[in-house]
């Protein structure tokens, strides 16, 4: 355990809080404290004394502040091998004095771009000098510490306390990884930002180095897989859903739990609350039951009742606020998670008697329209694409058979291919009244998928005790085109007497004789929605 005793600190920050108590603790240490701007003058207002950095460096702050502390006195003091004798000349012969902390966080880069400022705010709000210093200081952790976030401020004033006002080296090195992580991360921000920024002005050609990061939220207990590490990481990207939500109540999320919970909320989102009270019920990231109705409790209802077996242990997310009601129907069920943008008291109390459920608060719905990037990791490398936000609107879809579609058989044929968007490819998706009657997700065969689909809505009549299968009179959607009539087939066999898919096969031509035979309505949409 290797203790460096800390006699100079500089603090440079933008982030305020905690700052004074941290300075206070650091000066009954008798550290001297160096500051610039602001940092000083709160530091000053409460009553600490501190000598600004121009007084070290014999330089004025200047041009804005862009320029204050890239200067050899400062880093200079960081950088130095104290116990390295051509070091300590070159600092005896330049006057240069060792500074041993460094508390450092950055301009709001982030913050800048999330509340939408113009080019030139967001340029002014990259931050130097700070990062800078950042490196300087996690390069020579062996004699200096360095913080970076408000949260390390009680660690580092507890080994003081400690340690007679030394630190350790083992501390040091931690704090020297946030310190690089923190400054990759603000790397990656501010060169995304400019990739977005050239896209806006036209740019086709994908950035030549992407840079991803993210804030740890949240140490998992596994994986996928109990054998398998894990952790969540926020990207800070400004969307409504699991990485925004306030947990109300229940056990720690899981990563399957997260996972999942994401691609409901997704899902929900893309039904507008004014028009629709909507709910998806989803396991293993795909959905078992989705519908629209007039009100929460009538939507979970239809959802429910597509496969209630599936819905066991599942998770539920809502497009509106969650009344009492809704939240009574749902507690007579095992439930992993709920999502919501918001819930009421009585929801609250009413869910607060299951210990074990997640509610979780999300605070607003993701905007569907807007793309952002997804990513996915492979050997050696990640794909990286912009999210899935494709929409089709009756204005869009071209009607290929003899047959027109009535307006209802219209509205479910635009619902079930929305709902396809976000179930695993193979995907057929039976609709009826604005509600799932069938789901076949993930199949090598899209025949298997319709096959699978029809066969849960048999299951789901004979659970409810209906004369027949929702499947019968509905409209059934294909994320893919047919590449052989025999898909459709096996849709006309499960009773619908509509399809939407995307069309674009060599084989189209078969695939519309096949449906005009069999008394189909047919629409292309002329989109695809693979979800792998």
């Amino acid at each position: 355990m290797t203790l460096r005793p800390i006699r100079r600190a500089l603090l440079s920050v933008s982030d305020k809080s905690g700052l004074v108590e941290f300075a206070k603790g650091l000066a009954k240490h008798g550290v001297a404290l160096i500051s610039t701007g602001g940092t000083a003058k709160a530091l000053r207002d409460a009553g600490l004394k501190v000598a600004d950095v121009s007084e070290v460096t014999g330089f004025p702050e200047m041009m804005d502040g862009r320029v204050k502390t890239l200067h050899p006195m400062v880093h200079g003091g960081f950088l130095a091998l104290r116990d390295k004798p051509d070091h300590a000349e070159a600092m005896k012969a330049h006057g240069i004095e060792g500074i041993d902390l460094l508390v450092c966080n950055l301009y709001p880069f982030e913050a800048t771009v999330a509340k939408g400022a113009d080019f030139e705010e967001t340029i002014e709000n990259i931050d130097i000098g700070g990062p800078a210093m950042t490196r300087s200081a996690a390069k020579n952790h062996d004699w200096v510490t360095v913080v970076v976030d408000p949260e390390d401020y009680a660690t580092v004033l507890a080994e003081l306390n400690a340690n007679k006002g030394s630190t350790t080296l083992a501390l040091r090195r931690k704090l020297a990884q946030i310190a690089y992580a923190r400054t990759a991360a603000y790397d990656a921000a501010v060169s995304n930002w400019f990739a977005d920024q050239l896209a806006k002005e036209g740019e086709k050609s994908p950035p030549r180095r992407r840079a991803l990061a993210g804030s740890l939220r949240q140490s998992l207990r596994y994986g996928e897989n109990p054998h398998q590490e894990a952790a969540f990481y926020v990207t800070g990207e400004k969307r409504f859903g699991v990485s925004t939500a306030e947990q109300v109540q229940g056990k720690e999320l899981s990563y399957n739990n997260i996972n999942d919970t994401d691609a409901a909320y997704e899902l929900v989102a893309e039904f507008d609350p004014r028009t629709s009270a909507a709910c998806a019920i989803i396991k293993h990231a795909n959905p078992c039951g989705v519908a629209l109705a007039g009100s929460l409790h009538e939507a979970y209802e239809k959802a429910l009742a597509c496969d209630p077996v599936s819905a066991f242990g599942g998770i539920v997310a809502f497009n509106r606020t969650l009344d009492g009601a809704t939240a009574e129907l749902i507690s007579k069920l095992f439930t992993e998670v709920i999502i919501v943008p918001d819930a009421d008291a009585d929801a609250r109390r009413v869910l607060a008697a299951k210990k074990n459920l997640r509610l979780l608060i999300a605070g607003g719905l993701p905007d569907p329209a807007t793309a952002g990037l997804t990513c996915k990791t492979v050997s050696g490398g990640f794909l990286v694409q912009t999210r899935d936000n494709g929409h089709i609107t009756r204005a869009d879809l071209k009607i290929v058979t003899k047959r027109q579609p009535s307006e209802s058989e219209l509205a479910d044929m635009l619902f079930a291919f929305t709902v396809g968007k976000h179930v695993k490819s193979n995907t057929i998706v039976y609709a009826k009244g604005l509600t799932t009657a069938g789901i076949g997700a993930g199949q090598m065969s899209r025949v298997d998928s319709a096959h699978i689909a029809a066969e849960k809505a048999r299951a789901a009549a004979k659970t409810a005790g209906w004369p027949q299968p929702m499947t019968i009179g509905s409209a059934a959607a294909s994320d893919a085109f047919f590449p052989f009539p025999d898909g459709l087939l096996e849709i006309a066999e499960a009773g619908a007497t509509a399809v939407i898919q995307p069309g674009g096969s060599i084989r189209d031509n078969d695939v519309i004789e096949a449906a005009d035979k069999a008394g189909l309505a047919m629409a292309f949409t002329g989109m695809r929605h693979f979800r792998h």
